[in-house]
């Protein structure tokens, strides 16, 4: 088994030579989108479809935007990724439905070692990361590996999400945890 497959099932892992070849390729793909103008957004489309395994209609990525390899990136329909963002997709990053990500955000799918000689020795794992329809995370936001946002839900800008948040709540703080839930009082519509 090669050290990207264990990497993909779960299981402990060594950053190698196949792994930064394609860490590379996602580099140059990323450096040539970010130089990309806004305006040609034919050209821009064209680079996420070679860059991602997956980008639905009507999704935005803001510049300078970066990931590690790419193909482990699904975004959904209606998707706005805000200035400089990252997302190590090191494992799967499922992006959902009308999804908001403010400006520097970062999606994290990969831990170090704890043990200081495996860290020493480049041991890493991978777990993913589901953003689920509707959600919108605030300026700053970082998730880390194995977590999933609920639909519905909103992560307060500066917040850290270190476990994963059910739907239809509003979640802040470093750790982030539940504030509270949403409801019809929240409703802000347009007369």
């Amino acid at each position: 088994m090669t050290e990207y497959e264990k990497s993909q099932l779960g299981l402990p892992h060594i950053f190698d030579e196949p792994m930064t070849r394609m860490y590379y390729e996602a580099a140059k793909l990323s450096d040539e989108y970010n130089r990309t103008s806004y305006d040609d957004t034919e050209k821009l489309s064209l680079l996420l479809s070679q860059l991602l395994k997956h980008v639905g209609e009507n999704v935005r990525i803001m510049p300078n935007f970066h990931c590690e390899y790419g193909h482990n990136i699904t975004i959904g329909n209606n998707v706005l990724i805000n200035f400089n963002s990252i997302i190590m997709d090191n494992a799967e990053v499922i992006i959902g439905d009308d999804v908001l990500i403010g400006p520097n955000a970062g999606i994290y799918t990969v831990n170090h070692a704890i043990v200081p000689d495996e860290r020493a020795k480049g041991i890493c794992i991978c777990k993913p990361v589901h953003i689920e329809n509707k959600v919108w995370f605030g300026a700053d936001v970082k998730v880390l590996a194995g977590v999933t946002i609920g639909e519905g839900s909103i992560i307060g800008a500066g917040s850290v999400v270190t476990k994963s948040i059910p739907a239809g709540v509003i979640a802040a703080g470093n750790p982030c945890k539940v504030i509270r839930k949403i409801d019809e009082n929240d409703r802000i519509e347009i007369r």
